[in-house]
């Protein structure tokens, strides 16, 4: 597809900690105009931390934007010029209180492209061992162990509504019919 937008102008509206809200015209392939509504947000990392090979950690987690409590995988943002590698195993280590000593990349995936640019990276974190940080002030966070089957089983029944913790329930789920 060769089909691009080309900017034309971009007025900002806001610039916060963790995002800029900005509206962008733009020239369309049959060379009409519209406008883009995009937030620019901060490259985050999420992470699925195995306890086993049959058991996860998952946070609770009350969430302003939706006004709900939900299931979430640990995740965070990047901090400036961090790698993120390492911003993994410091959110590991501020929401789980465990550290990893193996840590991978899986993918990276986009949380809503239509309107924003936050890059997500999903790290697999196995052989936990504890070590704390300290959590963020403005963080209630509970942390509890499931099984990967029963975390399915959330899954199947439309439990889970974090675009997260379903992609990293979605890979542990066909990690295992593949073994």
């Amino acid at each position: 597809m060769n089909e691009i937008e080309k900017t034309m102008k971009t007025e900002i509206l806001y610039e916060g900690k963790i995002l800029t809200l900005r509206v962008d015209t733009v020239e369309l392939p049959d060379m009409k105009y519209s406008k883009r509504e995009i937030i620019e947000h901060s490259p985050s990392v999420v992470i699925i931390p195995m306890i086993d090979d049959e058991n996860v950690f998952v946070i609770k987690q009350y969430r302003k934007a939706v006004d709900k409590v939900l299931y979430e995988f640990p995740a965070g943002l990047l901090e400036s010029g961090e790698d993120p590698k390492e911003a993994a195993l410091r959110e590991l280590q501020e929401e789980i209180k465990y550290t990893a000593d193996k840590i991978e990349f899986l993918f990276d995936m986009y949380s809503s492209p239509g309107f924003t640019n936050e890059k997500v990276s999903v790290f697999l974190a196995r052989d936990l061992k504890p070590k704390a940080l300290k959590e963020d002030d403005d963080e209630y966070i509970e942390c509890e162990k499931i099984s990967i089957k029963d975390l399915i089983q959330k899954l199947d029944s439309l439990e889970l509504i974090d675009s997260k913790i379903i992609a990293g329930t979605l890979y542990l789920k066909n990690l295992m019919l593949n073994e």
